[in-house]
């Protein structure tokens, strides 16, 4: 990719095709058809590579590469051939989980790699690891995982800023991103395991003093 060292195009590649995966069992919880599902997991897939590449003024990915998008029709067709049965959905978190801890990284990489500061490379790195999500949820008339109490948003930020300031001292991109990539994934494991979630805001609203 453009931009991007050839060491991450491999967790590129990945993350598209986990991400894609998991717009398309989205989209079997639906009971869509093929081409529905094909959409939830192109869209899901590249949503958050997109909005990072046109932010930063970089060369859309998959438009110069349409290999991206058969990642994310093969994702499409292994859901689709292979059933989404209880166990298989059960695994969609866990999908979006390595997806997510992925993506962060790759954002962040690709930000730095076309001269972003290093806190909007941190920013970069979420909004790639995210937005998919957001759109995939929208798409399934799911509640939005920014909704949730449950740490999502945060998982990709640790990652993200493990693998910037590892790279800002000095380290080799490779324990850099495997760096990044495992913090991410054990902050969102953690919160899907046992229910890891932020503080809410403390102080009464309006709403509460209605009722």
């Amino acid at each position: 990719m453009e931009g991007l060292d050839a060491t991450f195009i491999w967790l590129d590649y990945a993350a598209v095709f986990v991400f894609g995966a998991s717009g398309a069992l989205a989209a079997a919880r639906r009971k869509h058809d093929i081409v529905t599902f094909t959409f939830f997991a192109a869209v899901t897939g590249v949503g958050g590579g997109t909005l990072r590449d046109l932010l930063i003024d970089a060369p859309v990915f998959w438009v110069v590469r349409p290999q991206y998008l058969l990642a994310a029709l093969a994702a499409a067709v292994a859901v689709w051939a292979f059933g989404a049965g209880k166990a298989r959905l059960a695994i969609l978190g866990w999908l979006d989980a390595l997806g997510l801890a992925a993506y962060a990284i790759v954002g962040a990489a690709k930000a730095l790699a076309f001269g972003v500061p290093a806190g909007a490379a941190v920013v970069m790195g979420v909004l790639t690891a995210t937005f998919g999500g957001v759109l995939r949820d929208v798409l399934a008339e799911e509640p939005s995982v920014l909704l949730k109490r449950e740490i999502y948003v945060s998982a990709a930020l640790v990652g993200a800023a493990v693998f910037v300031a590892a790279q800002a001292l000095g380290a080799p991109e490779l324990p850099a991103s495997l760096g990044g990539f495992l913090a991410a994934f054990t902050v969102r494991a953690g919160a899907i395991l046992f229910g890891w979630s932020l503080p809410g805001f403390p102080g009464r609203t309006p709403t509460d003093d209605e009722g």
